[in-house]
């Protein structure tokens, strides 16, 4: 009897070991916890990632020049090509346009005429209403936030806890800081900070009401407080797509436009 008990206590350890084996450990330090340089290559090339973006909404403007909202859709390809239209209430058609690094077309529905040229400083302030650059317009608009400049350099700050990385970087040249939060489940910029070695805030983009595309973690709420040159965004989208290889860029405008040259 004595042997028997024995026996069975040995089985009943060997069963609670193998059973043990066979449940897998948490293994944060693999999929959930990432180095530094790791991380921000991760985050660049989940950026890179979107050559294609499409997408319909309503857009808020907010400066010193304008106060406007429209239900908007938009065209990007990478690297430097952007298609967008404007609509009015009843979705009436105000504007059209097509914008790459070299020339542009903007039509104004209304008054039906046709603006283009080759693009220049100003061009883009007249037609988005927003001073940006048009690389900085394509990241907004996708809700990205662009670490090329960051590849090469170690985070002056790096903080890690179970939900979010934060990321600093110093700029000394310009005395600017610059601040990055990520959430740890998907890797999506939540938040990002630019201001001055004083404490002064240059310009804040926080992104929310995230959607799961093409394993991309995409926003469906930006916000974007340009400080410094005074002017607002926010972007709420309907509908976003990735990657679909079937946007048109080109623009089709009635033969009896006006033509003007900027």
């Amino acid at each position: 009897m004595k042997k028997i008990i024995t026996v069975y206590i040995l089985a009943l350890v060997g069963f609670q070991f193998l059973f043990s084996a066979c449940v897998p450990t948490k293994q944060i330090a693999d999929e959930r916890v990432y180095s530094v340089d790791r991380l921000v290559k991760r985050l660049e090339g989940n950026r890179r990632k979107v050559k294609e973006f499409t997408a319909t909404g309503n857009l808020n403007i907010n400066s010193s020049s304008i106060n406007a909202r429209s239900n908007f859709e938009v065209s990007i390809k990478r690297p430097d090509s952007l298609k967008i239209s404007f609509y009015g209430p009843f979705n009436i058609d105000l504007a059209h346009a097509v914008i790459t690094s070299r020339d542009f077309i903007f039509y104004d529905v209304i008054n039906n005429t046709a603006y283009r040229g080759n693009m220049k400083d100003g061009i883009l302030k007249r037609i988005m209403k927003v001073d940006m650059s048009l690389n900085d317009i394509i990241d907004a608009l996708t809700g990205s936030v662009n670490l090329t400049d960051k590849l090469r350099t170690e985070p002056d700050k790096f903080e890690a806890d179970d939900d979010f990385y934060k990321l600093t970087f110093l700029d000394h040249s310009n005395k600017i800081e610059n601040t990055y939060l990520v959430r740890n489940s998907d890797l999506a910029i939540t938040e990002s900070i630019i201001k001055d070695f004083s404490g002064k805030i240059i310009l804040t983009g926080k992104f929310s009401k995230f959607k799961t595309i093409d394993e991309l973690a995409i926003p469906q709420e930006i916000n974007l407080d340009d400080q410094l040159n005074k002017q607002k965004i926010k972007i709420d989208y309907r509908n976003v797509e990735l990657n679909t290889n079937k946007i048109n860029m080109k623009l089709e405008i009635p033969t009896d436009v006006k033509i003007s040259e900027w």
